[in-house]
């Protein structure tokens, strides 16, 4: 006997209807022989509904008291729940967070869970029983009711999954599955049959919508497949799981996040440690990054950017504020009208010129870009908000991401289902990959897989390009003439409509590159600076951009041993960062060790 659980969001049990229809699909999971644990969110918009009385009351209300407020919405779905089930024939019983033992931290409306326990579900689910779960919700060590913020309910189900080592988890929703974008900002965007742990975890940061990142954390972190479908049909939806819909196509989706806001620290000391300094006082305050992009120094001084969500903006810019002068920097920039488009797939790392694609993509839509920082699998770029939808339907167009992929003959580690199979035939032939070594103590802690090294690189940084529609295509062009593999890029905000644009290139390729950049620096009226003395250091790992510690004890490790960084680039799997080769060995030693990384 199997262990399914399932997820509803508000649409699923927006109305005592829908609420029927719920148990109905639970009830038809135990006919087929498996135990059943529900997770459901509030009805429809009670949450909103919720925070708008709240509002009504102060703009700024207590966290702890929010909590036990918003709290209330699932436990009116969980009782309707119960109370439906059994008038349909069947014993069930409804479960709070705290009454199941979802441990959190005590981060009101942000809540990560520390642990959970399961004996009490599992005797109800012995007893026949299906059991309905508060999605979105813990408690912690004081029995403070918590709650897990955006997505807590997808959190929650999976978290659950993890927790019990059920078969997969099934996340019923308004829309059928998993797209290569937004459906409704671009019409003819396709449905994936399955897509990776990975290509989702960055898909979810970066504004998809269908899933919240941290649910995903949870399913790579323990081998949950997760099951995304319509609570309205039938039909198939998406799996994720471990391996992607195809490895031959560039990439599998794109998403377009237009609640972004970026900070810029001009004039930041180049000095070990400052860097550290700067993103501890976020940490502090709990204040998630997404983008960093921090360039080359030049005269000892170099600027930092960076995004928050446009909910943390505020919060943000008053912690900078303050940094700015106890580092010795010399300003603060803040723009509250960006967006940011972005680029994913397991593909890319196969293939040249995908970058190139997409910054040309944007150029013929007449799209400037503002700042870039790509990582293996994605590449985003920070735009000005108004051109938001029309670069994501470039971006997606550009890439035919329409289409169905191409398939080969490849095989998956998972019994060798084909690319294109149906997300059920997907199903029938993979088993959970539970990790026996992680243990539910550890549930949210942040896992970092690998730090890798990478001494075989050069660094090549353009200063003063004027920053216009183009810019990145055309720099691009010039360097992809040569048939030379670029790496990580960092496109940062210049001064007095300037940009600087940084890449890394292999060590070999250097020379050959000197002679295409002073061809761009005599179109363009720029300089170039080369350095073939650096070593790319990549902490690889799940919610390295949502743990908001992790990149300020990344920067303190490096700055206890004296290692200055010279360029910084962030994503929601690896942080990336460049430091002179002297340093290589010695920091990735460093890093290995403050992460327990499983190996070196």
């Amino acid at each position: 006997m199997s262990l399914i659980v399932q997820k509803f969001g508000g649409t699923s049990v927006a109305n005592t209807e829908r609420i029927l229809a719920a148990a109905r699909r639970a009830i038809l999971e135990t006919r087929a022989g498996n135990k059943v644990v529900m997770v459901v969110s509030a009805m429809g918009k009670q949450t909103d509904h919720l925070i708008s009385l709240a509002k009504e009351l102060t703009e700024r209300p207590n966290a702890r008291e929010m909590d036990m407020l918003l709290s209330t919405g699932e436990q009116v779905t969980i009782a309707l729940m119960a109370i439906a089930l059994e008038k349909l024939g069947h014993e069930a019983v409804s479960f709070t967070g705290a009454q199941i033992g979802i441990k959190t931290d005590k981060t009101y409306n942000k809540a990560r869970i520390r642990s959970i326990s399961t004996d009490r579900m599992v005797k109800a689910l012995d007893a026949g029983k299906i059991v309905i779960a508060a999605g979105f919700q813990g408690v912690d060590d004081d029995f403070n009711i918590t709650t897990l913020g955006r997505g807590g309910s997808d959190t929650t189900a999976v978290a659950l999954a993890a927790a019990l080592k059920a078969e997969r988890c099934d996340i019923y929703t308004d829309v059928d599955g998993v797209y290569t974008t937004d459906p409704r900002v671009v019409p003819d965007a396709r449905k994936l049959n399955r897509i990776s742990y990975d290509e989702m975890l960055e898909l979810a940061s970066m504004g998809a919508g269908v899933m919240h990142s941290r649910s995903i954390e949870f399913a790579k972190k323990f081998g949950v497949l997760v099951h995304v479908r319509s609570s309205f049909t039938e039909n198939p939806g998406t799996v994720i799981g471990p391996e992607p819909e195809s490895r031959l196509a560039a990439a599998c989706g794109a998403a377009l996040a237009t609640n972004e806001t970026r900070l810029t620290v001009f004039g930041v000391p180049d000095q070990p440690g400052v860097a550290m300094r700067l993103f501890s006082k976020l940490a502090e305050a709990k204040i998630p990054i997404d983008m960093i992009a921090q360039n080359s120094s030049r005269d000892g001084r170099t600027d930092v950017s960076f995004t928050v969500q446009s909910d943390d903006a505020a919060k943000a810019r008053e912690v900078m504020e303050a940094t700015v002068a106890e580092i010795g920097a010399e300003r603060l920039g803040f723009d509250d009208a960006v967006a940011k488009v972005s680029l994913v797939g397991l593909g890319m790392t196969k293939q040249s010129g995908v970058a190139q694609r997409m910054f040309h993509a944007l150029y013929e839509r007449g799209v400037n870009i503002q700042m870039i920082a790509t990582s293996d699998i994605k590449i985003s770029a920070l735009i000005s908000r108004d051109d938001g939808v029309k670069a994501l339907r470039a971006v997606h167009e550009a890439f035919k991401l329409n289409e169905e992929p191409a398939t080969g003959e490849e095989a998956d580690s998972n019994g060798g289902a084909s690319a294109n199979a149906t997300s059920d035939s997907f199903l029938e032939g993979v088993s959970p990959r539970l990790l026996s070594h992680i243990t539910s103590a550890e549930m949210e802690e942040v896992v970092v897989e690998a730090v890798d090294l990478d001494e075989d690189q050069a660094r090549v940084t353009l200063y003063n390009l004027p920053d216009r529609p183009g810019l990145a295509a055309d720099v691009f062009d010039k360097i992809a003439e040569g048939r030379v593999i670029v790496d990580m890029i960092v496109q940062s905000v210049g001064r007095e409509q300037l940009a600087n644009i940084t890449f890394t290139i292999p060590r070999a390729e250097l020379e050959a590159v000197k002679s295409v950049s002073d061809g761009i620096c005599d179109a363009y009226g720029c300089c170039a600076e080369f350095d073939g003395r650096v070593a790319k250091l990549t902490v690889r790992g799940s919610g390295l951009r949502s743990h908001t510690g992790l990149a300020s004890r990344m920067f303190m490790t490096l700055s206890e041993s004296n290692v200055n960084v010279s360029v910084i680039s962030l994503s929601e799997r690896c942080a990336g960062v460049l430091v002179d080769e002297a340093h290589g060995k010695t920091s990735q030693k460093r890093l290995v060790e403050e992460f327990s990384a499983n190996r070196i």
